[in-house]
């Protein structure tokens, strides 16, 4: 069948969507503002030869030519390869600093070092995925990025334990679910080739489960503390890269929240999440590196 046909009744222009879902992605990088500023990370491609054109809504994205990983700024960690949809699910949560984030499944943690630059890399952010491969990715993105309020646990989501972190609720949990991968056709084409009807019902209701399991997680919200959601772009700088000065923190009476994304367009969805891979014990382990301390549990 032709996977994309189903949304033919969802779509009012379908042809277009089919055009877009053809366009190439352009290649985005995101600010680390754990580690620089927009200015300066835009100052630094240009001194490594690389076009940086800003992204209209966002100020700390900009679209460039060649792949983001071949340049100085990334391997030092002020720059992030994200594309932009991926942006929006950390901001729509809106994370402050010293808030408890539960990121539920985390790798390759693009979206797991957002919710900490947010905090202004203050508070906790727990970064889960049961796939040892993909943890290798996120463990390498967190240090690299110097995001040191992230703690990586390796276990199924669904079965999530807030022992090793005291046992406290999460303010607010995000939910980027493995999925069907048809959102990610722009950049990997051939991925609706192995696309099943079997696969989208079975990983249905792996994607209930987890997602059950980060409401359970995360505190209720008092009425009291409800505030307006920033909205793009974010135009405070956290740390300066010339200042060793940190922001005054801020209050950590914020509202809890979880968000669900149901199709992710970053691939976050290669393979299916299984009951079977879920941990019962805890060792807790450390490493170093680039001056970022990682924490995780297995």
């Amino acid at each position: 069948m032709d996977v994309l046909s189903r949304y033919e009744p969802l779509v009012e222009d379908f042809a277009a969507f089919e055009a877009a879902c053809e366009r190439p992605l352009p290649s985005v990088v995101r600010v680390n503002t754990i580690k620089a500023d927009a200015d300066a990370a835009r100052a630094a491609l240009a001194e490594s030869g690389v076009d940086a054109e800003p992204i209209a809504w966002h100020d700390g994205l900009f679209e460039i030519d060649g792949q983001p990983g071949a340049n100085w700024p990334y391997a030092h960690g002020w720059l992030h390869g994200q594309e932009e949809v991926s942006v929006l699910p950390a901001l729509a949560l809106d994370p402050e600093p010293g808030d408890r984030v539960w990121d539920a499944c985390a790798a390759p943690g693009s979206k797991t070092t957002q919710l900490a630059a947010l905090m202004d890399d203050r508070g906790l952010v727990v970064a889960t995925d049961n796939n040892l491969g993909r943890i290798s990715a996120l463990r390498s993105n967190t240090e690299r990025l110097g995001a040191t309020s992230v703690a990586v646990t390796h276990e199924d989501a669904r079965n999530h334990s807030l022992k090793p972190f005291g046992g406290d609720p999460y303010d607010r949990a995000l939910v980027d679910v493995p999925c069907s991968c048809e959102g990610t056709v722009r950049k990997n084409p051939s991925t609706l080739e192995d696309w099943t009807m079997e696969h989208v019902t079975g990983i249905a209701g792996v994607q209930k489960g987890v997602l059950e399991r980060a409401i359970q997680a995360t505190r209720e919200a008092e009425p009291s503390s409800t505030r307006p959601v920033r909205s793009p772009p974010r135009r405070t700088r956290r740390y300066s890269t010339t200042s060793s000065t940190p922001p005054t923190p801020a209050s950590s009476s914020s509202t809890s929240r979880w968000i669900a994304v149901p199709a992710s367009p970053s691939g976050k969805a290669s393979g299916t999440t299984t009951a079977s891979n879920a941990q019962s014990g805890y060792t807790p382990t450390s490493t170093t590196r680039a001056g970022s301390s990682v924490r995780s549990w297995r």
